[in-house]
């Protein structure tokens, strides 16, 4: 290729991975429903989108690299601590007994539905049984089933990407060898893959602790750190065994998560962006190495493979997964569908149909081709009906608001009470011992100590929240949390104003939405609360008592809306009043609390 078609090549599916995520955003559906198709109709209107003509050799390398950095962004959001009982046993079953149960059912379904002979099919069977964090975590965002119900299906979408790399490779090199080995020898490669991949994570691990923990090195060059880190170690692996580094890259991000007390700049805008990046390059430049030639007489046959995965191999492999757990039946059933397949089917696909091809096994031209197909009607499928599904099933989150009040002084409390008999689940934290033990005797329920550390320190998301609000008596605290907190929230951070325009070092010119009306400062709001004032909750039918200050509304629906500096809300039937003023003469003024 000329240097100007290598340029018109990479600029195109650099401007397809981003103009096709914009798109899929404006539209609200997952990005892949639109990055495949861009990229496979690009490969058919013009030779220049075509990877393997653009890097030759080095694209094989260089998508295991890139699946690497993403299985290392996907380990770094996996908490142990939500790794527990019934959750820990359906995961594990998921990796070990949905992994055999889809492979063998896809094997025996492709080999007569696609005409393939018995080792392509079974090829075709392991690179089918991943899923993946590029797909499943974006559905379960835009679904936002029960907390739980998230964390098996992110632990499965996320562990199941590197065991299953490792068994394609095994599986490609069992087929094209002239020797017939069994299955302990099968088991026993496996496990000095996992011990190479486990051993790469452990280095990767010691050295990114170093690099981080004893350099101190600064946000910027912390990131690039790990990038590079990740790359290197994982590069290493793959020289050692093929596929090892998918391992190392998924241990390092969970051993570095979760070491208790080490700040890890690891979600750094850069770091997201460039994983979005690769995603969003790969799907684009995969699917353009599907010819429409290649996909000629599979679409029904793919369409009858996937009816098999979809409506027999995974609800068998959930029915086993959640056998004798405390489960409920719509979890159970929601684990049944949901089982999209993503870029780690796409690579090990483009990996081995090519070399399975030159060594004549029947029907691996075949391999790449289905197992597109199979993404793209998995991804469709599941992108458009899981959001129905699980609000049929009633597995998908409250859509009331869940608030998270942050502070420990009387009146906080006092609000925290409020919102509670509004019909909020309201959670709190405080840092002083004092303030957390008033919190639990006024029967609101207590966040662990270190959830602000781990939020603001590695850009944890806070689950199941979705308003926070900052109301300590800190004034610059609050500034500051209020932009850590922004991304780990699905609704808005709030904070109080400080009492001063002038006061603090940095709350004066921090951005962020600042709660109430002008002058209701934090030290007016104490002020008046320590003078007998309290903070009632009553329907927004009547007229706001005098000497009341509207603070939030509560819809109907259970949505919180706040008001801000930048305006009220307007009130609506069915809303709750929550303000500050006098309270009723037949209230006690003394201690938290009014209704």
């Amino acid at each position: 290729m000329t240097t100007n078609q290598i340029l018109i090549g990479v600029g195109l599916i650099l401007v397809l991975a981003v103009g096709a995520q914009v798109v899929a955003s404006r539209l609200r559906i997952p990005a892949l429903i639109v990055l495949l198709p861009a990229g496979f109709i690009a490969g058919a209107l013009t030779t220049d989108v075509n990877p393997e003509r653009l890097l030759g050799p080095a694209f094989e390398p260089l998508v295991s690299l890139s699946v690497a950095v993403i299985l290392y962004d996907a380990g770094l959001g996996l908490d142990l601590r939500k790794l527990r009982g019934h959750v820990r046993r359906v995961v594990i079953r998921l990796i070990v007994l949905g992994v055999l149960i889809t492979w063998v059912i896809a094997a025996s379904a492709a080999a007569p539905l696609l005409g393939m002979s018995r080792g392509a099919a079974v090829m075709l069977g392991i690179i089918l049984v991943v899923s993946g964090p590029t797909v499943v975590g974006p559905l379960l965002r835009f679904v936002r089933p029960a907390e739980r119900l998230q964390q098996v299906l992110i632990w499965e979408g996320s562990l199941i990407d590197p065991v299953g790399g490792i068994l394609g490779a095994l599986v490609f090199h069992a087929v094209i060898s002239s020797t017939r080995r069994g299955p302990g020898s099968q088991l026993g490669q496996f496990a000095v893959s996992v011990a190479v991949g486990l051993a790469g994570g452990a280095i990767g691990t010691a050295l990114l602790w170093v690099l981080l923990r004893k350099l101190r090195l600064g946000e910027l060059l912390g990131t690039t750190a790990q990038l590079a880190a990740v790359i290197g170690v994982a590069a290493g692996c793959d020289v050692l065994r093929e596929d090892t580094g998918l391992i190392a890259a998924i241990a390092m991000g969970l051993a570095l998560a979760n070491q208790r007390g080490f700040d890890l700049p690891a979600r750094q805008p850069f770091f997201e962006t460039l994983v979005q990046l690769i995603i969003g390059v790969l799907f684009i430049s995969i699917s353009a190495t599907v010819t429409p030639q290649s996909l000629r007489h599979l679409v029904l046959p793919t369409l009858g493979l996937t009816a098999v995965l979809v409506f027999v191999a995974r609800p068998l492999a959930a029915f086993a997964a959640t056998l004798r757990t405390d489960l409920g039946t719509g979890e159970r059933a929601f684990i049944g569908w949901m089982a999209p397949r993503g870029i780690v089917a796409a690579a090990t696909a483009s990996t081995f149909s090519a070399g399975l091809a030159a060594k004549g096994i029947g029907g691996a031209p075949r391999i790449l081709p289905v197992t597109f197909l199979v993404i793209v009607v998995t991804v469709t499928l599941y992108g458009l009906t899981a959001a129905p599904v699980a609000r049929r099933l009633h597995v998908t989150r409250p859509a009331r608001t869940r608030p998270l009040l942050v502070g420990g002084d009387a009146w906080v409390i006092d609000l925290g009470r409020a919102l509670r008999s509004a019909g909020l689940e309201v959670l709190m934290w405080a840092g002083l011992d004092q303030q957390r033990e008033q919190i639990r005797q006024a029967g609101l329920e207590l966040a662990p100590g270190e959830l602000l550390a781990a939020a603001t320190g590695r850009g944890a998301r806070l689950e199941e929240i979705t308003a926070v609000l900052l109301l300590t008596g800190e004034d610059d605290f609050n500034a500051l949390a209020s932009v850590l907190l922004t991304d780990s929230v699905e609704g808005r951070v709030y904070r109080l104003a400080p009492p001063l325009r002038s006061h603090g070092v940095v709350a004066p010119y921090t951005a962020g939405e600042i709660l109430f009306g002008e002058g209701m400062t934090r030290g007016a709001f104490s002020g008046r609360y320590h003078h007998g004032a309290r903070v009632v909750a009553q329907p927004a039918g009547g007229v706001l008592p005098a000497g009341h200050d509207l603070l939030f509304l509560v819809r109907a629906d259970g949505q919180l809306a706040a008001v801000t500096q930048a305006g009220t809300p307007v009130r609506e039937a069915g809303d709750t009043l929550v303000s500050l003023g006098p309270v009723p003469v037949a209230q006690p003024v003394d201690g938290p609390g009014r209704l």
